[in-house]
């Protein structure tokens, strides 16, 4: 079956352009400052997949100068309509010829990998790996595969059953509930163990894992997200 990206449509790009970092979403982005900080030397970042461009306006808010990719032209028309000044690019087949090797200190990927085949996972991460500079960093923020058995303050998957029995590879469903586009996003289930395959396979090495979790006290109502991680931050930089 061949790979399709259902993020690559005009009304999921105009939905995604609204969402912010609240809810599950703040924590993903919660621990990214205080992450960066210790392990990125250089300014210099690629978010990759960048979609509207929410990672790469919280990048350059770090101070980043920040190049945004994505596959999706109209998912960049929405990040550039937003962000007339940013840098985005399209990058048609996830292709980098016109990137230049070792061009940058950081590459963030937020989310993207989620519904990327594994194949395309290795190919991707090796290409990414050639984009670093010789102390470059990559973060790898993708969905921990309990997201997707779980009710959570920015998803619902109640009314997808067959996710709990699904294995590494499977197609998942489920409905963000923080825009209006209630259609599910199909993603790939892909495990912990899969993920550090990939990556070692890609020439990558794992600096440095964290699962964030609420902590109770924020103005969220949380559902799972104070006992769950809905999310897995990977820190990479390539094998010595």
């Amino acid at each position: 079956m061949p790979f399709v990206n259902c993020y690559a449509d005009a009304n999921r790009a105009d939905a995604y352009a609204t969402l912010e970092f609240a809810n599950t979403y703040y924590l993903a982005y919660r621990d990214l400052p205080k992450i960066l900080a210790e392990h990125v030397t250089g300014i210099r970042a690629l978010d990759f997949g960048c979609g509207t461009g929410r990672s790469t306006r919280f990048l350059r808010k770090l101070g980043f100068n920040v190049t945004g990719v994505d596959v999706s032209e109209d998912m960049l028309r929405m990040a550039r309509s937003t962000d007339p000044s940013g840098d985005y690019r399209l990058v048609p087949g996830d292709n980098f010829d016109k990137m230049d090797v070792g061009a940058f200190d950081l590459v963030l990927a937020a989310f993207t990998f989620d519904n990327i085949p594994g194949a395309m996972k290795t190919r991707i991460f090796c290409d990414l790996g050639k984009l670093l500079a010789p102390n470059g960093t990559i973060v790898s923020l993708v969905s921990s595969p309990e997201i997707y058995t779980h009710e959570w303050t920015s998803f619902t998957t109640k009314d997808f059953p067959e996710n709990a029995t699904a294995c590494c590879g499977d197609v998942v469903r489920i409905v963000v509930t923080d825009h209006k586009d209630r259609r599910p996003v199909e993603d790939i289930l892909w495990t912990d163990e899969s993920y550090r395959v990939v990556y070692r396979e890609a020439g990558l090495q794992t600096v440095q894992v964290f699962r964030p979790l609420a902590k109770g006290d924020e103005s969220s109502s949380w559902v799972n997200e104070t006992k769950i991680p809905p999310w897995v931050i990977y820190v990479l930089r390539r094998a010595r």
